[in-house]
């Protein structure tokens, strides 16, 4: 009796043995692999250019470069051949209103006298038809055709302006519209809410162009002293060339 328990004793005390290293057997855990990124070299963003003929106006009172519209066409061409033929070069802005625009290309400005009453230049020479594009609007910066009084509102072959205005108020644009019979988009109201511009010579003058540097230019040519016919007292004169 006496063997018999202790060969129990052994067995209980092995069976126990065994469970604790069972339970105490480490179980390999699988590592997971180190993946390392590979350096990637910086890449600035693309910044696409958009297409147009360029032009640099250089004048006394700084530089500007204006981007001409493909989608007024005969305006465009005409102000290419204009620029390459040196027709510009040595004009005046003759004519400067402050928060509206200032404007040049009067051919007989070229030696005009001090007390010389500027504007009929370019009388002579074949207008451009017009050409009005709803999406094209006078905010500031934009470069647009001068004109006579003609009916069908066709361009003067030379004389330009570079529109200043100022900004408007919603309460402002409301009223236009309703003097004007026409309705403002959302583009052109915060343009003109935020840049400024002419809202009321939408439509009737060919806007064919912008600036794209040089838009404090304006304002330094904008707000010079001026005379009698709001020519500057100071002649400030331009030359242009076609950049690529």
């Amino acid at each position: 009796m006496n063997k018999l328990k202790l060969v129990a004793v052994v067995l209980m005390s092995a069976l126990m043995v065994f469970n604790a290293a069972a339970q105490t057997k480490k179980v390999p855990v699988k590592k997971k692999p180190v993946v390392t990124k590979k350096a990637v070299a910086f890449k600035p963003p693309v910044i696409k250019k958009i297409p147009g003929i360029r032009i640099k106006l250089t004048t006394d009172s700084g530089v500007m470069i204006i981007r001409l519209y493909d989608s007024t066409p005969l305006h465009r061409d005409n102000f290419v051949k204009l620029v390459e033929a040196h027709f510009y070069d040595s004009l005046l802005f003759h004519r400067v209103i402050k928060d509206f625009m200032i404007q040049g290309g009067d051919p007989l400005s070229k030696n005009a006298q001090p007390d010389q009453m500027l504007g009929s230049g370019g009388g002579d020479m074949e207008r451009i038809p017009a050409e009005f594009k709803a999406s094209l609007f006078h905010k500031k910066g934009v470069l647009a055709a001068a004109r006579d009084g003609n009916p069908e509102k066709a361009s003067s072959a030379c004389q330009f302006y570079i529109a200043q205005g100022k900004k408007y108020t919603d309460a402002d644009l409301n009223m236009m519209e309703a003097q004007m019979g026409t309705k403002f988009s959302i583009a052109k109201r915060n343009a003109y809410k935020i840049f400024g511009g002419i809202p009321f010579l939408d439509m009737n003058y060919t806007v064919f162009g912008e600036v794209e540097k040089g838009m404090e230019v304006i304002d330094k040519i904008a707000g010079v002293p001026t005379a009698p016919g709001d020519r500057p007292v100071a002649d400030i004169r331009m030359t242009m060339e076609v950049i690529k």
